[in-house]
C-alpha cells in the first residue's frame, strides 16, 4: 500500500524536510551530541570550544593539546597559543570522524583587524589538520567579515586553495564584499540580529518571515543567487525553530544540537522558502564596493556596526578565558601536579 505524499511529509521530522532543501550543518564543539543528527558539517567557534572544554569527557583532548604546546617550546605565550592552535584543531580532527563533510575552524578573534596575521594563523591551522593527514578540503577557515578579514580570504582563496567562512556577518556590505572576494561560504547570522531589534525598538515579537534575521539572509541569499556569485549562504545564529524552517532552501543552515533536537520532534510541514529561480525575478540592483564605499555602507547599518564590533568583543573574551585555563593547566603539568 503507497503512502500518500501528504502522509509522508506527516511522518517525517521538520529536520529531515529541511535536508531535502538544505545542507544542515551542526555549530557545536560538543562531537558527542551531533551524531544522532546526522548532519553534513560542522561549525566551531572560541566559545564553543571554551564551553565543550570545560566538559568533563574532552579533557584528555586539552591534556593533548598542552602537551603539544609544552613539547613545541618557545616563549609561555608561544607555547599557549600553539596549544590553543591545537586545541582547536583536535576538536576539529573529532568532529571530522562524526560528519561526511567539512568542520570550520575559527581564527583567533583578536587578530580580526590584521589581514596578515589572520592569513598568517589560517596557515598554521591548516599546516596542523594537514600533519594530522586531514586535506585542506575538509576546513572551513572561520574570518571576522572585518575588511580586513575579507580580503585575509580573498588572499587564502586565490592563493593557498584554503576555503574560507566568512562569519560575524550582518550587514548586506560584508555580504556584497564577501561575494567580491570569491570566499567559499558566508554564516550571516539570523538570531543576533533579531536580538539587536527586541533590544532597540519596542517590538518584541515577530513571526518567522518578518523576524529581520530571516529577512536579511533571505535578501542575501537572492542577490547572490540572482546576480551568480559562487560565495554560497550558511545561515547562523538561530534563536528558534521558526528562523530555521524559515529560510529552508538556503545553501546550507548551521544550527546548534538543541534546535537540531526540537526539529527532529517537530512533524509540522517545511515548504522551501529559498529558491534560485525566485532570485532571478527578485528587484535587487548588483553593487560594487571598494574599502572607502565598503566602509562607509556598513557604517550606515547601526544594528550590523554593533553587532559586528560586540560578536569580535564576545569571541576574543572566550578567547582569553580559554587562554587562561591553558596557561592554568599548562603550570601545573610543567610543576607535576
Amino acid at each position: 500500500m503507497s503512502v500518500s505524499p501528504d502522509k509522508r511529509r506527516k511522518m517525517e521530522s521538520a529536520l529531515e524536510q529541511i535536508k531535502k532543501y538544505t545542507v544542515v550543518v551542526a555549530d557545536t564543539g560538543d562531537f558527542n551530541a551531533i551524531e544522532e543528527y546526522k548532519p553534513q558539517d560542522a561549525t566551531t567557534n572560541p566559545s564553543l570550544i571554551l564551553a565543550a572544554a570545560k566538559m568533563p569527557t574532552y579533557q584528555p583532548l586539552v591534556e593533548q593539546a598542552i602537551k603539544y604546546g609544552i613539547a613545541n617550546g618557545g616563549s609561555e605565550e608561544e607555547q599557549v597559543t600553539n596549544a590553543m592552535d591545537k586545541l582547536f584543531v583536535i576538536f576539529g580532527l573529532e568532529i571530522l570522524k562524526k560528519v561526511p563533510g567539512r568542520v570550520s575552524t575559527e581564527v583567533d578573534a583578536r587578530l580580526s583587524f590584521d589581514k596578515e596575521a589572520m592569513v598568517s594563523r589560517a596557515r598554521r591551522l591548516i599546516s596542523l589538520y594537514e600533519e594530522a593527514g586531514v586535506s585542506k578540503e575538509r576546513i572551513l577557515i572561520k574570518l571576522s567579515s572585518t575588511w580586513e578579514g575579507i580580503q585575509a580570504g580573498q588572499e587564502l582563496e586565490e592563493k593557498d586553495g584554503i576555503h574560507c567562512n566568512m562569519t560575524l556577518l550582518f550587514s548586506f556590505a560584508q555580504a556584497v564584499a564577501c561575494a567580491e572576494a570569491h570566499v567559499t561560504l558566508i554564516s550571516p547570522f539570523v538570531g543576533r540580529i533579531l536580538d539587536w531589534y527586541k533590544e532597540n525598538t519596542d517590538r518584541k515579537n515577530y513571526e518567522p518571515q518578518e523576524d529581520p534575521g530571516v529577512q536579511s539572509v533571505t535578501k542575501i541569499y537572492n542577490y547572490y543567487k540572482k546576480f551568480n556569485y559562487k560565495t554560497v549562504v550558511m545561515g547562523a545564529s538561530f534563536r528558534n525553530t521558526g528562523e530555521v524552517k524559515a529560510l529552508a532552501g538556503c545553501d546550507l543552515l548551521t544550527i546548534s544540537p538543541g534546535l537540531l533536537g526540537e526539529l527532529s520532534q517537530d512533524h509540522s510541514a517545511v515548504t522551501c522558502s529559498l529558491t534560485p529561480q525566485g532570485a532571478k525575478e527578485c528587484d535587487l540592483e548588483q553593487v560594487h564596493l571598494d574599502e572607502k564605499s565598503f566602509r562607509w555602507l556598513h557604517n550606515e547599518d547601526r544594528m550590523a556596526v554593533e553587532k559586528l564590533s560586540d560578536g569580535i568583543r564576545k569571541f576574543a573574551a572566550d578567547a582569553i578565558k580559554l587562554e587562561a585555563m591553558i596557561k592554568e593547566r599548562m603550570f601545573n603539568v610543567k610543576n607535576g601536579q
